[in-house]
């Protein structure tokens, strides 16, 4: 196999590009596009998004419900609850699971005023609060039973007790029955609270107590919350991968994440302790929980919204490695397979089979049309490739159109890669989940990486990456502009190897400022507000200015003056057969550069990253095009700083800027700013 990969390489250096060049004082740039010289086609799901419930991504984050552990289901029944007394007001709280509302969930709040004074009852505390904003309409739920004469009073109040909103709750019986209200802020506020209040000497039974806004995405009951879903659509990303990650695994497998516990009525979804409850004991989170309002339904429903190819990961018999690493012995494995097997049947079958008319009785007839499954997160080891091969055989019997994603490992390039890859490729897997959580300079080194794979093997799936800015799994990582320029530069080998490379997606993809335990990621928010990292926007013009299919391109030097001042440190080069100079060493400051056509704009597309701190001036050809229009599009990421980095206070600090590029011919010059990533987009005709 290494014979193989070697002679690949020669030929993806001759035949697509040099992916970088290191520049110096005496050398000025050539970029040279072959647009007649087309190379592989790009997949539509190049670019995609990988949702995992970390960071309070899922329940206080993108699920849009505020109140925490709405069903007293926590190990701690009362955990996010306190009591409140107003005035003289006493009573007592009990958790009970007498005559429950359903068997799923079994234990109720009652809530006994003896004395109910100004109201006596609870406050819940949310997900370090509650986001509400002035005039908008909150929705109130809870499943309820009592006697007959009680009133509740249920309001919205800050901290310090001040009343936003409140309404009447009557009408109660002795039989569980759904109340609502609706709650209308006086003010915003990012960490109110909600008081359930009896106003009369009676008792109340209490489940499933829910508070929404009324704007979530798309106004869907039970909805995601609007803001930062649009993130996700703004990145029009070629796939989503879900729920995870490590807690698809579970730390054990009585808790692994099952799918079909995530499905039906939300208040019929069993709890589960969410994996990262308790991983980092530098950040630990003892309510952090799952409650599957959010699930493989909902999931289904989002990739749809944004135009996203699903792809769900299913547990393959084996638990979490880096902590039980409890096993399923191979001969009681059929569950986990059926699993697969009714999860196929779930998305795409028709109404009238079993597990598509469970689709279909939660409101989509149709087929969510998914063509792609994941079998295990991150295993390594012989065990995975038997449990693997166990998977495949079924579904590619049953469902032979469906393409597998395998694992590769935690790790791109220790023991455990090299020991799956090779069994893989005899496997004739269909795509490989490759991981890489590295160091900057790890990002710009690797930026030819897929130049020397075997070009027909296994395609890659690039599934988890981000650069640390100081190791991974620090905590004082940061989204910083210069782990997003090495990110960058990255891409370009990735998009440039799409023949090999078909999926690509960063992680972690949500961060709660004030809940998070994993930095970096791609997207932050509060309880009012979300922004997009450096890292987002990369990501971003990547997906979005991706093309169809990849042109060759051509850096060399020539002897010219790159630009006034520039003395950025020199790296030793070596000339490939074609004359074409690259970097020994990428990471010395140089240009990363990919180029594609989007044909039905009919544009070529030059994506040009300078990791220099002076600006670079390059000689641009495009070769075997006929007229190319004189003003184009030009899109500049940059930053000022490589220290420099987004927040809730400047969220645009390193933001795309897009302007018109005039100039354009088939021969022209252009300077690239230092520390940037540039986009041009340039109108031709054949």
């Amino acid at each position: 196999m290494k014979r193989v990969m070697q002679d690949a390489c020669v030929i993806v250096l001759v035949s697509i590009v040099a992916c970088s060049i290191s520049l110096s004082a005496e050398n000025g740039l050539q970029l040279v596009v072959r647009a007649d010289q087309p190379g592989a086609k790009i997949s539509p799901t190049m670019y995609g998004v990988f949702f995992e419930d970390i960071n309070f991504g899922a329940d206080g984050g993108l699920y849009a419900e505020l109140v925490k552990n709405r069903s007293f289901e926590f190990p701690e029944a009362m955990m996010g609850w306190s009591e409140v007394k107003k005035g003289v007001a006493a009573g007592s709280l009990a958790i009970l699971d007498q005559d429950p509302f359903n068997a799923v969930g079994p234990h109720y709040l009652r809530i006994t005023a003896t004395t109910p004074g100004e109201g006596y009852g609870v406050v819940n505390e949310g997900f370090s609060g509650m986001g509400v904003r002035k005039d908008e309409n909150y929705l109130f739920s809870s499943f309820a039973r009592g006697d007959k004469k009680a009133v509740l009073r249920v309001e919205l109040v800050t901290t310090d007790g001040r009343v936003l909103a409140k309404a009447n709750v009557k009408g109660l019986d002795t039989v569980w029955t759904k109340k609502a209200a609706t709650l209308r802020p006086t003010a915003t506020e990012a960490h109110a609270r909600l008081q359930v209040l009896l106003e009369t000497p009676e008792y109340v039974d209490l489940e499933m107590v829910s508070l929404f806004p009324r704007k979530t995405w798309k106004d869907r009951p039970n909805g995601l919350r609007a803001d930062v879903v649009q993130w996700l659509a703004d990145l029009k990303p070629g796939f989503m991968r879900f729920p995870g990650g490590c807690i698809v695994e579970g730390r054990y497998l009585s808790t692994r994440y099952q799918w079909k516990n995530t499905i039906g009525k939300p208040e019929e979804r069993p709890l589960l302790v969410n994996r990262w409850n308790d991983e980092f004991k530098h950040r630990p989170a003892p309510d952090y929980f799952q409650t599957f309002g959010l699930g493989f339904y909902e999931y289904f429903l989002l990739c749809e919204d944004i135009g996203a190819e699903p792809l769900p990961i299913l547990n393959c018999g084996m638990a979490c490695q880096f902590n039980s690493n409890e096993l399923v012995p191979l001969d009681q494995l059929d569950p986990y397979v059926q699993d697969a097997l009714d999860l196929i049947e779930f998305a795409n079958g028709p109404a009238t089979s079993p597990w598509g008319a469970k689709r279909a009785e939660m409101g989509h007839p149709k087929p969510f049309n998914m063509k792609l499954l994941g079998v295990g997160n991150e295993q390594w080891g012989p065990q995975y490739i038997e449990r693997y091969e166990r998977f495949a055989k079924a579904l590619k019997e049953k469902y032979p159109e469906i393409r597998l994603v395998s694992s590769a490992g935690p790790s791109p390039d220790d023991e455990r890669y090299n020991f799956l890859w090779p069994r893989l490729r005899e496997l004739k897997v269909d795509i490989v989940d490759e991981h890489c959580y590295a160091n900057p300079d790890w990002f710009f080194d690797n930026a030819n990486r897929y130049d020397k794979f075997d070009r027909n093997g296994p395609k890659v799936f690039m599934g988890e990456y981000a650069a640390q800015s100081v190791k991974t799994v620090s905590s004082d990582n940061r989204n910083d502009w210069r782990c997003a320029l090495s990110e960058a530069a990255f891409m370009t080998g990735l998009e440039r190897n799409a023949d090999v490379v078909v999926m690509t997606s960063y992680a972690p993809l949500f961060g709660h400022e004030d809940r998070w335990q994993w930095r970096p990621n791609l997207i932050w928010f509060d309880n009012l507000t979300s922004y997009g990292t450096p890292s987002y926007y990369v990501q971003q013009l990547f997906s979005r200015n991706s093309g169809d299919v990849v042109l060759p391109v051509e850096v060399r030097s020539v002897p010219e003056t790159v630009g006034a001042g520039f003395k950025p440190a020199r790296a030793a080069s070596k000339e490939t057969p074609d004359g074409v100079t690259t970097s020994a060493s990428s990471k010395q400051p140089g240009l990363y550069v990919t180029a594609s056509r989007d044909e039905k704009a009919d544009e070529i597309i030059l994506k040009v990253v300078n990791s220099a701190d002076q600006p670079a001036s390059a000689a641009v050809q495009l070769k075997g095009t006929g007229r190319v229009a004189s003003q184009g599009t030009m899109i500049v990421l940059a930053g000022r700083k490589l220290t420099d980095e987004n927040s809730i206070a400047e969220p645009r600090k390193i933001a795309p800027v897009t302007s018109s590029f005039k100039g354009a011919s088939g021969e022209f010059k252009h300077t690239f700013p230092p520390y940037s990533f540039t986009v041009l987009r340039l109108k031709t005709r054949d």
